[in-house]
C-alpha cells in the first residue's frame, strides 16, 4: 500500500536544541520538525527505534520502505546546490531486515548488514544493558521471554534522549525503568507507528493507544 503521508527528519547543520526536552543536541543533529512545536529530538518526536538505511541502493531502499509502517526520509541542506537532498531513510528493524533478506543475492548488501551489526554492538553497553534488563524482569515477571534484553538495548543506546542514558536509568530508578517498557509496548504492540505513518500527532496516538498499553503493563507485571 501506497504510503501518503512522508515523515522528514533533517541533519541540522548548525547548534541545535530539542523544543521538548530541552537537551542540547550540538552540530549535525538530527531532528525533525512539528508545527508550533520546533525542532524535536528523534527520541522525543518516537523516532529512535528506526534505523538509518543510506540512500544508495534503490531496490532495498524500495523494498525496506514497503515493509516498514512506519518511515522518515532524512535530509540534509546542501550549500553548494542550495536544497535539501536526501540522505536516505529511517525504517524499522524488522523492515531493513525483510528487505535484505529479500536482497541477500546481492553481497554488497550483505557487507552492509554486517557493518551496521558491528557499528549496533559498538554502541552497547553490555554489562549494564544486562543490569537494565534484569530490572526490566523484576518488575515485569510477566514480559515475555527475550523482551527484556530487547528493551534494555533500545532504551541503553548511545544516543541523546534514549530513556535508558538518563541518570535515573543509570539508577535504576522504577519510573525509569517502566518508561522503556511502555515505549517498547507502544511501538511493538500497538497501532501507535501506523498512526504516525498515516500523519496522526504523537500525542493523539498515544492517547488512542494508552488503553492498551495499559492492559499490557498490567499483564506484564504479574508471573505467568
Amino acid at each position: 500500500m501506497k504510503k501518503t503521508f512522508d515523515i522528514k527528519v533533517f541533519i541540522s547543520n548548525r547548534e541545535s536544541c530539542c523544543e521538548e526536552c530541552h537537551e542540547n543536541l550540538g552540530r549535525k543533529a538530527w531532528i525533525t520538525l512539528v508545527k508550533d512545536k520546533g525542532a524535536l529530538c528523534l527520541s522525543c518526536a518516537d523516532l529512535d527505534q528506526l534505523v538509518f538505511l543510506p540512500a544508495g541502493n534503490a531496490t532495498l531502499t524500495r523494498r525496506a520502505r514497503k515493509h516498514s509502517t512506519l518511515s522518515a526520509l532524512v535530509l540534509k541542506w546542501s550549500r553548494a546546490r542550495k536544497r535539501y537532498e536526501r540522505q536516505g531513510l529511517l525504517v524499522e528493524v524488522k523492515a531493513l531486515e525483510q528487505a535484505e533478506q529479500e536482497c541477500l543475492a546481492d553481497s554488497e548488501v550483505r557487507a552492509r548488514r554486517g557493518e551496521r551489526a558491528a557499528a549496533r554492538r559498538a554502541e552497547l553497553d553490555q554489562q549494564y544493558i544486562g543490569q537494565f534488563a534484569r530490572q526490566v524482569h523484576k518488575l515485569f515477571p510477566g514480559c515475555p521471554i527475550g523482551r527484556e534484553l530487547s528493551i534494555a538495548e533500545h532504551a541503553c543506546l548511545k544516543y541523546s534522549g534514549r530513556v535508558g542514558r538518563s541518570a535515573a536509568a543509570k539508577s535504576f530508578d522504577k519510573q525509569a525503568i517502566q518508561l522503556a517498557v511502555i515505549a517498547h509496548i507502544r511501538h511493538t504492540e500497538t497501532k501507535y507507528d501506523f498512526l504516525l505513518a498515516k500523519g496522526s500527532d504523537r500525542f493523539d496516538a498515544r492517547v488512542l493507544v494508552k488503553d492498551s498499553v495499559d492492559q499490557i503493563l498490567m499483564k506484564w507485571r504479574k508471573i505467568n
